[in-house]
């Protein structure tokens, strides 16, 4: 599963059936962990003990507003706030980011348009943690170059670091031989299909449960291979 997805994700809106609505739109992306407000009290309530990474927000609240929210968790935290609201004038957008916020969404909205900001704030506000890449049975750590399987930790050599990005960089889709070889050892890299070869047993080594029946670091016969992704 994407790490992102996972995320702690807090609506906050006066009207039940939206917040309905943008729970199932989100549950459809993938997110799991979402809890919902309707008053500006309930959402103190949650920031406090379901510790959103990220709130969409509705201004106009029953017993305040979302500006004033925003104020208040603003002197705590420094969580990324996504503005919803029907309130379309300039002036309240550029009060919205003068306060702090990350963006600003006008009802009616699409709903890819609300996935595809979440996904850009969130990928923004944790860039470093979204580099833990979730396989069947290990995690690969690009910024320290190491892969976690079974709680051991493997130390990546800087060809296998070089071919595990360029398979994530195409995840799910196949790399062939001699595209991957390019990306290792340049544009000289006739001749290496052998050390290409070498390269990724060890790294089947470290990634997967049985090396010799390989789940997530597949062999398509004759073209090359493919990183499977958990989730994805």
């Amino acid at each position: 599963m994407d790490y992102l997805k996972t995320k702690n994700i807090l609506l906050v809106d006066d009207e039940e059936a939206l917040l309905d609505l943008l729970e199932t739109i989100l549950q459809e992306e993938g997110y799991t962990n979402i809890a919902k407000a309707k008053t500006m009290s309930e959402a103190l309530n949650r920031f406090y003990d379901f510790k959103p990474d990220v709130i969409i927000l509705d201004i106009m609240l029953p017993d305040g507003d979302g500006f004033q929210f925003l104020s208040t968790i603003r002197k705590l935290s420094d969580i990324p706030v996504l503005f919803l609201s029907a309130k379309d004038a300039m002036d309240d957008q550029y009060h919205g980011f003068s306060l702090g916020a990350d963006d600003y969404l006008t009802k009616p909205f699409l709903p890819k348009d609300l996935t595809l900001r979440l996904q850009a704030i969130l990928r923004r506000t944790y860039k470093d943690e979204s580099e833990i890449v979730v396989l069947k049975y290990a995690q690969i750590r690009f910024e320290t170059a190491e892969v976690i399987r079974d709680n051991e930790v493997f130390n990546l050599t800087a060809k296998e670091f070089s071919i595990l990005q360029t398979l994530y960089q195409n995840a799910n889709r196949i790399v062939t031989i001699d595209g991957l070889c390019q990306a290792v050892w340049g544009d000289s890299y006739y001749g290496y299909e052998n050390s290409l070869m070498a390269h990724i047993r060890r790294i089947r080594e470290k990634i997967e449960k049985n090396p010799s029946s390989p789940e997530s670091l597949i062999t398509i016969k004759g073209l090359g291979y493919k990183l499977i992704l958990e989730g994805r």
